[in-house]
């Protein structure tokens, strides 16, 4: 599944419209000025509106199921513009869709 690398200036949304980001950040390796992202970093959402018959309920993380099979950092595997994320609710409950990437193009992993 080849596809351009992840980084932290990503734009990575979960389907309600909360934006993802990155934490921590490894700063060995980078594309386009900016360290790309692992499977190992966690990735909270903020600013999700997600409601159930008037209750909120959040996404507050994303869980990434398919990185890279072959590019690591660290030792960990990189995250991909096809990688698919979930977004999870406080109780570790996935919530619907998966999220939206946007990504830098130039550089690719496989």
């Amino acid at each position: 599944m080849p596809g351009s690398l992840l980084h932290v200036g990503a734009t990575v949304m979960c389907p309600h419209g909360g934006q993802a980001t990155p934490q921590p950040a490894q700063a060995r390796v980078s594309v386009a000025g900016q360290p790309v992202t692992t499977l190992a970093h966690l990735y909270p959402v903020a600013g999700c509106a997600f409601n159930v018959a008037g209750t909120p309920q959040p996404c507050t993380t994303v869980r990434w199921t398919t990185p890279a099979s072959r590019v690591r950092v660290a030792g960990s595997p990189v995250l991909l513009s096809g990688s698919t994320g979930i977004s999870q609710s406080a109780q570790q409950v996935p919530q619907g869709s998966p999220v939206t990437v946007v990504v830098q193009q130039r550089v690719v992993g496989l």
